[in-house]
């Protein structure tokens, strides 16, 4: 398939210009002014719009087993409704039980992921440890593409990573060329937390907060900091909710420490309030971890990703229907946590960042995507708009607005956390492997149309 992309304004992290883009076959081949139109292109006209890399949300959960239950998009799902939202690759999580060889883990997601939309990569989730998983890491590296794992620091009894797991699998990160990843929280004391506040009756959806305050945040991030600073391997805080978290992340940077944050589009707009309203079938569909937090906090993430303190946006997109969420009806530590977003997490980011001043249009591509190809090892194959990167393109119109609501969202779940809000900025087309997978509101979402992207280890340094 030959597609030109005419009369827009590229924009890529470093600038923004003028320029034809001709996508042939699942590559750009051309970016210039005034290319020639092959025969039997498909045409778009971006004039008066931007063409911009296909977003990258660097945290999803789709098909995930999780607190007796299965998210409620699928692989095919979940990266069709993040095509129509500008987001052409997803990177998702491998979780083992804890004993669970990570190899078996690995094969099964790929299994899953076959029937996926759009482009996808996996960070595994290191659960446990022995000798086994020592060696699985490094063939995952070596042999699969894989240059980066997750540790959990929350979730006590099920998949929490203790010191001794996080100080063993930093290493050999380390020794392979990949970079740790982790899920800040201290599962000791949100255990001990919830606990009290069970007991003290205090059972329904106000309590998820009050068992996940900043503090339990901040010290896993000051934990997982420390430890990495020791090993002198990199790490990336995933879903940074806080400002103490984030001051940990800035105090490190601000000392040489290779660190890197995530904020969640959710929780740079959507405050705690949501916790508190009496309707608790609405309260319940908000409880994720770590929870959306106070004013104080978004701002303070909002000055993270503008002082480039943290590096990507995300979703942690993990949908649940009303009935999974009222398992916890009676107990708010049995709510499955998780909610949507990779649909919205573009254009929520543009207009509360772009349309307020806070991101310039480039910041935007840079916060979008671009950091996060860099980080992981994809770029410049994605998070680019230039000649040789796959085609991965978003045209996007500034003035264009929608409300958002789940009666029109393509994501399964029935629930929206951006219900009713109108943002200004959405895209009229996206191209992904240099197929139109969304024109005017008309997804074309083909099943198995995804690929998985490997992304190689980084260069090791002997010290």
């Amino acid at each position: 398939m030959t597609v030109m992309i005419r009369g827009g304004t590229v924009v890529n992290a470093d600038r923004a210009f003028r320029a034809d883009v001709l996508c042939e076959g699942d590559k750009i081949v051309a970016v210039g002014e005034n290319l020639e139109l092959p025969a039997n292109a498909t045409v778009i006209d971006a004039g008066g719009q931007y063409v911009m890399p296909g977003g990258i949300d660097t945290h999803t959960h789709m098909q995930l087993p999780f607190m007796g239950t299965v998210t409620a998009d699928d692989f095919f799902t979940g990266t069709a409704a993040g095509l129509a939202g500008g987001t052409t690759t997803i990177m998702d999580f491998v979780i083992p039980n804890p004993q669970q060889s990570l190899l078996e883990a690995y094969h099964t997601w790929r299994g899953w992921a076959e029937k996926a939309a759009g482009d996808y990569t996996f960070h595994v989730a290191v659960t446990w440890w022995d000798e086994s998983v020592h060696r699985d890491m490094g063939t995952l590296v070596q042999q699969h593409g894989v240059n980066s794992f997750k540790h959990f620091m929350a979730y006590k009894n099920a998949i929490m990573a203790n010191d001794e797991t996080l100080v063993k699998s930093f290493r050999r990160a380390l020794e392979l060329g990949a970079i740790p990843t982790v899920h800040a929280e201290n599962g000791e004391l949100v255990f001990q937390l919830q606990r009290e506040l069970v007991a003290k009756g205090i059972t329904g959806p106000q309590a998820h907060p009050l068992s996940r305050p900043p503090e339990v945040e901040a010290e896993a991030a000051n934990r997982a900091i420390t430890i990495a600073g020791v090993l002198g391997t990199p790490v990336y805080i995933v879903h940074v909710s806080c400002a103490e978290a984030l001051e940990a992340i800035t105090r490190a940077r601000a000392h040489g420490q290779r660190v890197y944050g995530e904020a969640l589009a959710g929780h740079l707009v959507i405050d705690d309030s949501v916790y508190r309203s009496e309707d608790l079938e609405y309260a319940r569909a908000h409880v994720m971890s770590p929870p959306f937090r106070s004013h104080h906090h978004q701002e303070a993430l909002w000055h993270g990703l503008q002082g480039g303190n943290l590096q990507t946006t995300a979703t942690d997109h993990c949908t649940f229907c009303a009935e999974q969420k009222a398992a916890g009806k009676d107990d708010f530590t049995k709510i499955p946590n998780g909610c949507g977003g990779v649909e919205e997490r573009m254009a929520v980011v543009w207009d509360a960042g772009v349309n307020t001043g806070r991101l310039t249009p480039s910041e935007f591509v840079r916060v979008t995507s671009t950091n996060a190809a860099q980080i992981f090892n994809m770029y410049p194959r994605k998070g680019l708009i230039a000649a040789g990167a796959d085609a991965d393109i978003v045209v996007w119109d500034p003035q264009a607005s929608r409300t958002i609501s789940a009666k029109t969202q393509f994501s399964k779940g029935g629930f929206n956390v951006f219900e009713g809000r109108t943002v200004r900025g959405v895209p009229t087309h996206t191209v992904a492997a240099g197929k139109v997978v969304f024109d005017k509101g008309q997804l074309r979402a083909e099943q198995g149309a995804g690929r998985h992207i490997d992304r190689p280890a980084f260069a090791t340094v002997t010290r």
